[in-house]
């Protein structure tokens, strides 16, 4: 459909809100990421384990009860979690086993 059909047919304003939270989304993500990094080298300073099951256990809790509270679809939220945990406990994985010199010439 073309930008000028999108417009007779009125969903530009739908569109223009979407892509206001899409890039919101994708900015709060990456939010998300940075605080991990975060917590990656405080695990790593401290030789914390990587994996903290009751913590996971806690923030997907939380995540299926504020789906809930919005209207979310259960498996949907329960499916972005596991994403979102999946993505981050790799990050922080590779993170903790860069010694912290080699992270400092990239």
């Amino acid at each position: 459909m073309s930008d000028s059909a999108a417009n007779t047919n009125g969903l530009e304003p739908f569109r223009r809100r979407l892509d206001l939270l899409d890039e919101e989304i994708a900015r709060l993500l990456g939010e998300r990421f940075e605080v991990c990094r975060q917590v990656a080298y405080h695990k790593r300073a401290h030789d914390i384990p990587m994996m903290q099951p009751e913590r996971v256990v806690e923030v997907r809790e939380r995540y299926l009860a504020r789906g809930s509270e919005v209207g979310l679809p259960p498996d949907f939220t329960a499916a972005l979690f596991e994403l979102v945990i999946d993505a981050t406990c790799r990050m922080e994985d590779e993170l903790i086993d860069t010694p912290a010199q080699a992270e400092s010439e990239l």
